[in-house]
């Protein structure tokens, strides 16, 4: 009598369709009956998700084998320790609990083909010292999430074509047909609208068709399948006839996801609308379709709202949340009303021997910047010029300079007030645009020091000691 009676697995579902997807946590139970004292050396459970793809093709006398393998995922838990000791179980039942939590990946949903399938299962294994080892399975059922372009999936298809009519008849016809959306669960029925202008001599039949293509890869080469899932025909179109048709196609309860995230396994489902024309090609327009399991369409038609709570912006197909938006903080104005050359946004600094400079009479018109060349108001003292002083010491102080462009007049110096009391004083122009030249240096930290001399500045070149070209 052997010692395991049973050997079996069990898992909790999460849902009444008993699925699970990506990020799920599988939790469950290994329950091993014995009927008699046993050793065990290990025992652990394995859960993983696989790819296969296998087929032969025979050309003359030679047959040729074609088989694939994608592994998704391989996550292992010990139940007795490897590295231990034989562990003495004894008679009767043993149950052992285990919790897997599925990758968060881009896997594809189960399958099972002609030619190859995907399969995601629980696997339980029990070692014993000369004896073969038991082993345990369940699959789960696995549903994927993954899929491209997931926002435009509700949206309305449209397309359009026309034919001209061969010899056996005159004329020409052309359809227009649309579709509600592309994203479609298991036992939804899809709503079409065609308009057809049959303007020939031919009676037409429009007809709709679910067609599915299930391709597989291996060595370079591929097997393609192609089935028409369902298909529903109107009525008869006359000749110079114009008519409207609405269809709804049911898609059958038990038809298999489309799968587009496996590289050696892919089921597409097409929506085909045509004409059927007696003796002449069918004018017809392809749509495609995604089948999916009606929890993901559900989550799916829930999460396309396209300004959600708080959103930035338009729609985005970014995991991160959505920016918030900066603005700069207004420029800094310059000497002359604009954006400081050092500086755009930053205002320049404040220096303990910055004087007050005198803003003129109230009343007298509207404040202007202080200036920066040979004013009074600036605060580095103006020594001897190399070029010649427009200003005269005395030593009652600085006497006023000469007259300067519009873009520099000062206001009026209230100490010698009766100088220009003949004139009465006007406000200054400004151009619109800064008219200073483009300042290379920080005027702000000069020093008291005088400006150098002129032979400093331009010496004099010495005959003969030129340099060669």
């Amino acid at each position: 009598m052997p010692a395991v009676s049973s050997f079996t697995i069990s898992c909790e579902a999460l849902n009444v369709d008993q699925t699970f997807s990506e990020g799920d946590t599988i939790t469950g139970q290994v329950i091993l009956s014995l009927s008699k004292e046993t050793k065990a050396k290990r025992l652990f459970v394995k859960a993983k998700g696989d790819a296969n793809v296998h087929w032969t093709e025979r050309r003359g006398d030679t047959t040729h084998t074609y088989s694939s393998h994608r592994r998704y995922f391989k996550l292992k838990q010990f139940l007795i320790p490897e590295d231990s000791e034989e562990t003495v179980l004894p008679e009767g039942n043993h149950v052992y609990n285990f919790s897997f939590r599925i990758p968060s990946e881009n896997m594809p949903s189960s399958f099972r083909g002609t030619h190859g399938k995907i399969v995601y299962k629980l696997e339980a294994k029990l070692s014993r010292s000369w004896r073969m080892d038991s082993t345990a399975e369940k699959e789960f059922k696995f549903v994927s999430k993954s899929f491209s372009n997931f926002r435009t999936l509700l949206n309305e298809q449209s397309g359009s074509t026309e034919k001209k009519m061969g010899v056996f008849s005159k004329g020409q016809v052309q359809i227009d047909a649309t579709v509600n959306k592309t994203a479609f669960a298991t036992g939804e029925t899809m709503h079409i609208f065609a308009n057809v202008n049959n303007a020939s001599s031919k009676n037409m039949t429009p007809k709709f068709s679910l067609i599915r293509t299930i391709k597989f890869f291996a060595k370079g080469d591929s097997k393609s399948e192609e089935q028409t899932v369902e298909k529903v025909v109107d009525k008869v179109i006359k000749p110079h006839t114009q008519q409207e048709v609405k269809c709804g196609l049911k898609i059958p309860t038990d038809e298999m996801p489309s799968i587009e995230n496996c590289d050696i396994i892919s089921v597409t489902h097409q929506l085909k609308v045509y004409l059927d024309i007696s003796f002449a090609f069918d004018p017809e327009i392809i749509f495609p379709v995604v089948i999916a399991h009606p929890m993901f369409v559900a989550q799916l038609s829930g999460s396309l709202d396209p300004y959600p709570a708080g959103a930035f912006g338009g729609p985005t197909n970014s995991d991160f949340p959505p920016p918030v938006a900066h603005y700069p903080a207004p420029p800094y104005p310059g000497p002359h009303g604009y954006p400081d050359a050092q500086s755009p946004y930053v205002p320049p600094p404040t220096y303990p021997t910055d004087p007050q400079v005198y803003s003129g009479p109230p009343g007298a018109y509207p404040y202007q910047p202080p200036p920066i060349f040979g004013a009074q108001t600036n605060p580095v003292p103006m020594g001897p010029s190399p070029y010649g002083s427009p200003l005269s010491s005395s030593s009652s102080g600085l006497q006023h300079p000469p007259p300067v462009p519009a873009f520099y007049m000062l206001p009026p110096d209230p100490q010698n007030q009766p100088a220009f009391a003949s004139v009465p004083p006007s406000a200054p122009s400004f151009n619109l645009n800064p008219s200073a030249p483009e300042l290379n240096a920080d005027f702000l930290s000069q020093t008291n020091n005088a400006p150098p001399e002129y032979t400093l500045l331009f010496p004099t070149s010495t005959p003969g000691k030129s340099e060669d070209k």
